[in-house]
This record gives C-alpha cells, sequence and structure tokens, in this order.
C-alpha cells in the first residue's frame, strides 16, 4: 500500500506539480507588472517602484528555482551516502583523488557540523589528506544553493563559470596540500581511531524511495535558507533601486588593483552562506563592481567557512588550517584577477 501511495506522489509531482511550476516560473514578469501597477502612487520609473519591482520579481524567482534543483539535487544525492563517498575515494592518488573528490563533493550532503565526522571516516577509510581537503573545499563552495541562486540571478554562464572555478580550487587546493606531505599537523588521535566497515547492508533504494528523499531536501533545505534568500534580496532591492550606477567601480572594479586581496581578506573572517551573499553580489555588479572582484569576495565568504574552521580544530592542528586558509585563499585571488582580465 505504501509503494501506491509514493507512486502516486511521484506522478503528482512529475505531471502536475511540474507543469505548475513551470506557468508560475513563466508568469514572473507579467505577474510582477501587475502587482506594481496595482499599488498606489508607486509609479513605474522611481527609485522605490525599482527597488520593491525588483524584490518581487526576484523573491519568487529564486525561491521556484531554488525549490526545483534542491529535490532534483536531492535525488542525486541519495545515489551518493558519505559512506559510498569514502570507499570511492579510498587509496586514491593525488591528482585523481582530487578531481573525484571534488566532484563528488558537489552531490554529497555536507554541512559545517557534519564536517569532524567525514573528516574522521575518510582518514579512516585511507583517503589521502590532500583528498580528503578538496573534498572540503568543494562540498561547501558547490552547492545547490549556490547554484540556484547564480542561475537565477546571473544566468547560466555565470553559474557555469562559478562551479568550474571552484572545482579548479578545490582541486588545486587540494592537490598542494597533499604534496606538502602535512600529516604531522593533524591530530595523532585521529589515526588512531578504527572503526568498523559499515558498507555492509546498505540498502538500494526505490525510485520512490529517491523521489522522498528530494522532499524531504527540500523540507530541510528550504526552511533553513528561504530567510535569507529574503533578506539578501532586500539588502540587494535597496542597492538596486538607490545606489547610482557605477558606484562601486571606484571600490570594486577592474581599475582598483588592491579590490580583490581586499575581498578575499573581508571575505574570509565573514560568515554566510550562499543565500545571504549572492543576491547582494549580483546587485554590486550591476553597480559598477567588476565579476572577479565580486567571485572572489563570495568564494571566500562561502567556501572558507569560520564556523567550519573552528570545528575542525578538534582534528587539526592550527598550523594546518592556516596553511589551508592561506592556500585555498590565494587559489581564490588568483581565479579574481584572471576573471577581472578576461571580463
Amino acid at each position: 500500500m505504501n509503494s501506491i501511495i509514493n507512486g502516486k506522489k511521484v506522478y503528482f509531482i512529475f505531471f502536475v506539480l511540474l507543469p505548475l511550476w513551470l506557468l508560475l516560473y513563466l508568469s514572473l514578469q507579467p505577474l510582477t507588472e501587475y502587482i506594481i501597477a496595482l499599488i498606489p502612487g508607486l509609479g513605474t520609473g522611481g527609485r522605490l517602484a525599482g527597488a520593491v519591482s525588483f524584490f518581487i520579481f526576484e523573491a519568487p524567482k529564486v525561491l521556484l528555482l531554488l525549490t526545483l534543483i534542491v529535490f532534483v539535487v536531492g535525488i542525486v544525492r541519495s545515489y551518493f551516502s558519505p559512506d559510498k563517498t569514502r570507499r570511492l575515494l579510498g587509496g586514491k592518488k593525488l591528482f585523481t583523488g582530487n578531481v573525484m573528490a571534488g566532484l563528488l563533493g558537489i552531490v554529497t550532503p555536507f554541512c559545517s557540523c557534519s564536517a569532524i565526522p567525514l573528516f574522521l571516516g575518510f582518514v579512516e577509510g585511507g583517503v589521502p589528506l590532500g583528498v580528503t581537503f578538496s573534498f572540503l573545499i568543494s562540498a561547501p563552495m558547490i552547492n545547490e544553493v549556490a547554484l540556484v541562486l547564480l542561475l537565477g540571478l546571473f544566468g547560466w554562464q555565470t553559474a557555469l563559470l562559478y562551479i568550474v572555478t571552484g572545482l579548479i580550487i578545490a582541486i588545486s587546493a587540494g592537490y598542494v596540500i597533499g604534496r606538502l606531505k602535512l600529516e604531522k599537523y593533524v591530530e595523532p588521535w585521529v589515526y588512531e581511531i578504527k572503526s568498523g566497515d559499515s558498507s555492509f547492508g546498505e540498502i538500494e533504494l526505490s525510485f520512490e524511495q529517491r523521489v522522498e528523499y528530494g522532499i524531504t531536501a527540500v523540507k530541510d533545505i528550504v526552511s533553513k535558507v528561504w530567510v535569507y534568500i529574503l533578506l539578501g534580496i532586500a539588502v540587494g532591492a535597496g542597492i538596486h533601486g538607490y545606489v547610482p550606477e557605477n558606484f562601486m567601480a571606484g571600490l570594486m572594479g577592474k581599475s582598483a588593483w588592491w579590490s580583490v586581496p581586499a575581498a578575499v581578506l573581508l571575505g574570509v573572517p565573514l560568515y554566510s552562506n550562499a543565500a545571504g551573499v549572492i543576491p547582494i553580489v549580483s546587485v554590486l555588479i550591476e553597480k559598477g563592481a567588476s565579476l572577479g572582484t565580486v567571485l572572489a569576495f563570495m568564494m571566500s565568504v562561502i567556501g572558507l567557512s569560520f564556523p567550519e574552521a573552528v570545528i575542525l580544530k578538534k582534528v587539526l592542528k592550527i598550523q594546518l588550517i592556516l596553511i589551508f586558509v592561506g592556500v585555498v585563499a590565494a587559489g581564490i585571488i588568483i581565479v579574481g584577477y584572471i576573471f577581472n582580465l578576461i571580463y
């Protein structure tokens, strides 16, 4: 009976909810214009009208994209449990392992609170230190929330650009850390842990169960980030409506050579998720900030999570944490300068 209910739910999602999602998404622009016209005294050409229009259009667009992509990624992630990821990476050599770890980091569930269990599991499973760091860099930096916001606010080209550069940073930083042979800076007790093999008894899920996994991912993730998304878009709407064009060019433009390292130095100690920072940086570009500088700031905020560094202090010595932050920050700065040269 349970499989019948799940089967009906699958058909309802794909043949009712998905077409309704598409219809609503395609109707956002005319709906925004209609709502703006209904607000008395707002008009269409003023700063307030621009800010309100930006918020009314972008908020539902981003939330709709978030819901769909989190659902799809949730289904994909049901094929990649942390234990399966550990086994795939176990014993892999540098570079090959770094590439695999970077790619698996995109689809493996991760949050700062899971950094230590994953780190311990990878080390116990024979995953090299550099490969482990490629995963720990990729997983938080390239996530579905960042992908959705970049896709909705910048377009698919910038979203793809972010994924590729994020992978390059994760792979190269992990490779460098691996070549430096920094195992001595891991707390000694980490290598003394021996856990049992958890690979046995892994249950093969049906497609209906994987769809349920996607629904659960939507409930968990969207419920946690929607407030940050609305706050970020609200700040972005204010900048959109009231900050003059090219205002940011002198501070974060190509002509300010110091803007990229300054953006990274500012972003490293900050802590925000993609939901809070991306809607703001999209408007900074609109106001004259260069793409490379903005990407560098965004990557440093999202990819170098301060809570994750604090948590990892329990398993890593401070020297390795500083090297980790320094190598990743250097990679982000290089990417920022490259994109400022290209774009």
